[in-house]
């Protein structure tokens, strides 16, 4: 990896750290961050020429692998006719017809350029719809850079948060109760103590900020009910599991219809995109209809919406082989390797639903964020490390979900148990030491 190492110094005389998003850098894991230069199917390729087997797949967008025939296609004829207008277009309404084909409770949407925008739009979108100022958000639920998001959560009581980064001052975030995923009695607590002052209740159904957390039984159907008593607002935040776990997402699979959604990543194609939408008397708040002011230049462009076009409409088209497959390769690989550490004597605990999964470096469940951070975050990064030595790229955190998408297949599962058995092996030499 000589040439990624210089790529990186250089890289670190231009930018902080070397990089445009933190978790790139590998500083979880140890070690340099391979350059990547190009990327197909299930692989990506770096500046030396190695080759990896793609685990993270840009943070989920890749559903249909890298470089789909489809999508790029589609791309480039859109940029033949201009990259960005700065004007409505005919694929907006295109695309956004087939996110409320997808999306039953979406009944109007508008489209952003990240899933931060699409956040902290509707959280606002939510308080002046319900003219309440506080919200609810839960530790390990990550919902973009926006200030009043970026909380560390307390204890499990209804307490405000503190600002989780520097740079946010404790008067933004003063309205924003964090509390622990999974937990019903401390959101009922929240709702008492700040009786009609809570705008909202926005969370990851399936978090993944913190590796993968699926709900517990009856968790969002209460959060819905509680909402519903309470006269506030539900978002899911489906940035990451919208298209994913299912066409309709976690609130398909779930059965809940929250009153606000928002999207992202595999909306947009791999192109930078995101979306919040809900029930049309909510949306039409935003101006130019209501007095809810919310823009963007570059929202909707016509790169973005080809992309997400060509990715959404393939999944449209083939929902009915396209999930099976999924769930099929995601089940192998995920308890596969669950029962190569088993046999190594590792103690792992696998989360997963359907293609976005998680090893949990802990003998104990993991259902919010405070039992992820009791993971052993060093045997993560001695497997990390093991496994991209023998060509499988997992997600640089013991804290992010893995991914995969239709490219990966019966070889790819063969090599990802030969990578890991070696790697287990390797960690369990290590505790032996």
């Amino acid at each position: 990896m000589q040439l990624s190492r210089q790529l990186q110094r250089r890289a670190e005389t231009l930018l902080p750290g070397g990089v445009d998003s933190p978790v790139r850098a590998f500083r979880a894991v140890g070690g340099g961050p391979p350059f990547v230069v190009r990327a197909e199917g299930a692989y990506l390729w770096d500046a030396d020429g190695n080759r990896y087997l793609d685990y993270f797949g840009s943070w989920g967008p890749m559903i249909l692998g890298h470089a789909a025939p489809q999508v790029v296609k589609a791309v480039q004829e859109a940029a033949a006719r201009g990259v960005s207008f700065g004007a409505s277009t005919p694929t907006e309404a295109d695309l956004a017809e087939m996110v409320r084909q997808a999306f039953p409770s979406i009944e109007m949407l508008r489209f952003v350029s990240s899933g931060t925008e699409a956040t902290m739009s509707a959280i606002r979108l939510a308080r002046a719809f319900t003219h309440r100022k506080h919200f609810i958000k839960f530790e390990g639920c990550y919902h973009g850079h926006s200030d009043a998001l970026l909380v560390k959560a307390g204890s499990g009581i209804a307490t405000l948060g503190i600002p989780g980064s520097a740079g946010v001052p404790e008067e933004t975030i003063q309205h924003t109760i964090a509390l622990p995923y999974n937990d019903i009695a401390a959101v009922e607590q929240a709702f008492s103590r700040y009786k009609d002052q809570i705008a909202c209740v926005i969370v990851e159904p399936v978090v993944g900020n913190a590796g993968c957390i699926p709900p517990n039984p009856g968790y969002l159907k209460a959060l819905r009910a509680i909402t519903a008593r309470e006269g506030a607002l539900l978002i899911f935040d489906e940035v990451m599991t919208g298209f994913r776990l299912a066409l309709g997402g976690a609130q398909d699979i779930y059965g809940i219809q929250p009153d606000m959604t928002c999207l992202g990543k595999i909306l947009g194609g791999g192109l930078p995109c995101g979306a919040f939408g809900g029930r049309a008397d909510i949306m039409r708040m935003l101006a130019p209809l209501g007095p809810v002011y919310q823009a963007g230049t570059l929202s909707g462009n016509p790169l973005a919406m080809a992309a997400g076009i060509a990715t959404v409409g393939t999944l449209i088209e083939r929902r009915d082989t396209i999930y099976p497959q999924l769930e099929q390769v995601a089940a192998a690989v995920a308890e596969g390797v669950a029962g190569l550490a088993r046999k190594a004597g590792v103690a792992v605990t696998t989360n997963r639903v359907g293609s976005m999964f998680t090893w949990f470096f802990t003998a104990d469940p993991v259902i919010d964020y405070d039992s992820a951070s009791r993971s052993n975050t060093s045997q993560f990064a001695a497997f990390h490390r093991a496994m991209t030595e023998s060509g499988v790229w997992l997600p640089p955190s013991q804290f992010e979900a893995a991914f995969l998408g239709t490219a990966h297949g019966e070889e790819e599962i063969r090599a990802t148990l030969a990578a890991a058995k070696e790697a287990m092996d390797r960690v369990a030499a290590l505790e032996t030491h």
